[in-house]
């Protein structure tokens, strides 16, 4: 069985950065899989934010994160990361790493799911 454990998360004012981990452990979690970060607010539905493929090569962001936000992976740590620059506070949500066999964004292609990460950006 895949666990996903997120961590980084926090308190943040405008403009400031925080950098969220993503710990992957189990036997069949396979380093090959897609691993992508999610988040969620208050009263929305859970939207994409940043993926990577599993060499590291192929990444692909949400359009409101683009340029801000910075998705990597170590697979000798099995471990995900997501660099977020220039935080608004409507980045406030909690965030999820998952994992897929699929390159993809759609949420329902994601089979594993950390517990999430708080962010919260204040003005």
């Amino acid at each position: 069985q895949v666990q996903l454990v997120e961590s980084g998360g926090g308190l943040v004012q405008a403009g400031g950065s925080l950098r969220l981990s993503c710990a992957a452990s189990g036997r069949t979690f396979n380093s090959h899989h897609t691993m992508a970060w999610f988040r969620q607010a208050p009263g929305k539905e859970r939207e994409f934010v940043a993926a990577i493929g599993w060499s590291g090569g192929s990444t692909t962001y949400a359009d409101s994160v683009k340029g801000r936000f910075t998705v990597s992976r170590d697979n000798a740590k099995n471990t995900a990361y997501l660099q977020m620059n220039s935080l608004k506070p409507e980045d406030t949500a909690l965030y999820y790493c998952a994992t897929s066999q699929y390159w993809t964004r759609n949420t329902y292609n994601y089979g594993r799911w950390g517990q999430g990460t708080q962010v919260t950006v204040s003005s």
